[in-house]
């Protein structure tokens, strides 16, 4: 099936019309047209090789949302018609202790990325959501709930996963003092999940510009990182320390905020973390842990919660065709928190 998209064909080519083959419906197969997709730092880092991975040419996106046009035969969960989601993972191996409890995203034998991966079954590269329609095995679809937003539930495949499932995985609910740093994509979600579970919540941030916008996000205090008096007042503060920060940072001074058992946990950092005194550790059984994005059922439990609770996170629609100044924005940190592709601006094959 010849389908539109917009990929990179090289680092430097940055992103631009293709068009590639989806393929025909397996039995398993969900034929879906995409309505929205999310613009996630990953995408931009694969489209420029920044990782030195990437199999061109790729079409990026992994937030995807649409509606279901087809099924094939062995499908019994989705019909034409329903509003569904993908995410980051469209297969793995299904078998291994971690996908059968629900954690696909940690397959031992490597999940299937929605894009810059390769199918299981025939070895063709996967796509991802910047084109007009994708196909995906059924277990690795998601559900809509009605009257959540398509173009706001994009962003809430990747970083809304990616926040949700830590604070899951913790405990996190009333009672639990908990502290997010850095407010960005991944850190509006985390101040906005943190609070709607129960828990009070603390904005880190070293930008006093940003305090006002952390308050709006349901934030019950803000700590301004370069305050050396206010980080000092703050020891021992938090049970819980969501460090969403996405490039190398010293994490030491976070750590003296924790309170006994306390876990401070990387969602953004993907990178060598710098040299840490194990003391800060062993005075008061801390704990530094990091996580991914979620598996396939809670990242449907999230999306249940966000329609509940009206959780939504703060995006701004763009053109196809403005992608490209999309990700200079990116890198200069001017958004909003997230930005999604109206999928109904993109040219047909």
């Amino acid at each position: 099936m010849p389908t539109a998209a917009w990929g990179a064909t090289a680092p430097d080519s940055g992103i631009a019309p293709l068009t590639i083959e989806r393929r025909a419906l397996r039995d398993e197969d969900v034929a879906i047209a995409i309505t929205h997709c999310g613009v996630c730092h990953s995408d931009l880092h694969t489209a420029r090789n920044d990782w030195g991975r990437t199999n061109y040419p790729v079409v990026p996106g992994h937030e995807i949302t649409g509606v279901v046009q087809a099924v094939g035969a062995g499908v019994t969960k989705f019909a034409p018609g329903d509003r569904v989601a993908v995410g980051t993972v469209i297969d793995s191996c299904r078998h291994c202790d971690a996908c059968t409890h629900g954690d696909e995203q940690y397959c031992s034998v490597g999940n299937t990325g929605t894009y810059n991966g390769k199918d299981r079954i025939d070895g063709s590269p996967t796509q991802g959501g910047y084109s007009a329609a994708i196909v995906v095995a059924e277990p690795y679809v998601l559900r809509v709930p009605d009257g959540l937003d398509m173009a706001a539930a994009a962003p809430l495949l990747c970083a809304g996963a990616t926040t949700w499932s830590p604070l899951r995985h913790f405990k996190v609910g009333p009672g639990t003092r908990v502290a997010v740093i850095g407010l960005g994509g991944l850190g509006h979600l985390g101040v906005k999940f943190a609070k709607a579970l129960g828990a009070h919540v603390t904005m880190i941030t070293g930008s006093p510009g940003k305090v006002a916008d952390a308050q709006k996000l349901g934030a019950d205090a803000v700590l301004l990182s370069s305050d050396k008096a206010a980080m000092r007042a703050a020891s021992r503060s938090f049970d819980f320390v969501l460090d969403t920060v996405p490039v190398r940072h010293d994490v030491a001074p976070y750590l003296y905020l924790l309170d006994r058992n306390g876990t401070l946990c990387i969602v953004g950092m993907i990178d060598m973390m710098p040299e840490l005194h194990t003391g800060l550790l062993l005075g008061g059984r801390r704990a530094v842990t990091g996580s991914g994005v979620a598996g396939i059922p809670e990242t449907q439990e999230m999306l249940d919660f966000c329609a509940a609770h009206d959780v939504l996170p703060e995006i701004e629609v763009i053109r196809m065709d403005e992608i490209n100044h999309a990700f200079e924005r990116m890198e200069r940190a001017d958004v909003k928190y997230r930005f999604v592709i109206d999928m109904a601006t993109l040219p047909p094959a």
